[in-house]
C-alpha cells in the first residue's frame, strides 16, 4: 500500500519522528514522508508513532491501496527520485 505521513511536533523533537519514519518511508518535505509499505510494517510504524507522541503533537497517516490511485504532481525537484537509488 502507499502511505503519506504528515506530522506536527515540538521543534526540538521533530528529529525523533523523522528518524522513525525514515526507516519505512521517503522524506519528501519538512514534516512529510511517503512511499510503499507493507501492512505489517504500517501496523508497526503506527504503534511506534503512538508511543513517541506527546501531548499537543499529531501525526496524520493517509493510506492508499495503491500508488496508482494517487495523482501526485511535483513542481521542482522530486525528492523521491534521489532517495530510491542509494
Amino acid at each position: 500500500m502507499y502511505v503519506i505521513v504528515v506530522y506536527d511536533m515540538e521543534a526540538d523533537r521533530t528529529h525523533l519522528m523523522l528518524k522513525l519514519c525514515r526507516r519505512y518511508l521517503v522524506h519528501v518535505q519538512n514534516s512529510v514522508l511517503e512511499g510503499e509499505i507493507s501492512e505489517g510494517d504500517l501496523a508497526t510504524l503506527k504503534g511506534e508513532i503512538e508511543d513517541l507522541l506527546q501531548e499537543r503533537e499529531s501525526v496524520m497517516v493517509y493510506e492508499l491501496s495503491s500508488d496508482r490511485l494517487l495523482n501526485r504532481t511535483v513542481y521542482g525537484d522530486d525528492p523521491t527520485e534521489d532517495s530510491r537509488f542509494l
